[in-house]
């Protein structure tokens, strides 16, 4: 059995699709975000079409408290691909770190042993919670703090995005109930890192960007 760590983007909707056997449960986390809300309601599409149970979790002090341009409203938000370097502005500090605590928390309260989190290769070049690294340590730690020796699961952190859509467009995931824009409008603002990068997986593929 496994938990995931729920967004409602694209690389945790087609975690959840791809896994969906052996995933008794999605945690989503409200951490202040500008994008938070439009996510959170997709997470909560999903689910609810698999029969999933989704718990979500408030973890509004980080954006009470921490300094990212991810927290700090639309107009803060900078344009370009993800790898450019002013997208280190949206780094949420420890952000992973922090979610992955509560999730191997409840995981181990709900007697499920293995979590799972969708990091991929783009996240990568900005985002040092993402990369492998991490994750191997963050694993160890997970392990060796729990009384199930709960595992950490990262299937797609050598994947690129377009890679993630390649299989759930095989599966059939609808990603128009996805959400990516860190701007957190209606519509997706196209500009943004997460934007440019959604655009690219998506019509590398075939599929419309929206």
């Amino acid at each position: 059995m496994s938990l995931i760590v729920l967004s409602g983007g694209i690389d945790s909707t087609t975690m959840l699709y791809e896994y969906r056997q052996q995933i008794t449960l999605a945690v989503n986390f409200n951490y202040g975000s500008n994008h938070n809300a439009r996510e959170a309601a997709c997470a909560r599409y999903h689910c609810q079409l698999l029969g999933i149970e989704l718990v979500e979790i408030d973890l509004g002090f980080m954006g009470r408290h921490f300094e990212s341009s991810l927290l700090a409203g639309a107009d803060a938000i900078p344009e370009g691909h993800y790898e450019d370097s002013n997208m280190r502005s949206t780094v949420v500090p420890f952000r992973n770190g922090i979610m992955l605590s509560v999730a191997a928390g409840l995981a181990e309260s709900r007697g499920i042993h293995e979590v799972m989190i969708a990091n991929h290769a783009g996240d990568h070049a900005i985002y040092p919670d993402c990369r492998p690294g991490f994750v191997e340590a963050m694993g160890h730690a997970i392990a060796e703090g729990t009384y199930d020796h709960i595992r950490l699961l990262a299937p797609y952190t050598h994947l690129t995005k377009t890679e993630i859509v390649a299989r759930g467009k095989a599966l059939g995931v609808d990603y128009r109930h996805t959400y990516s824009c860190y701007k957190g409008g209606e519509k997706h603002c196209g500009r943004c890192g997460t934007c440019v990068e959604r655009r690219e997986a998506l019509e590398a593929n075939g599929l419309p960007f929206d």
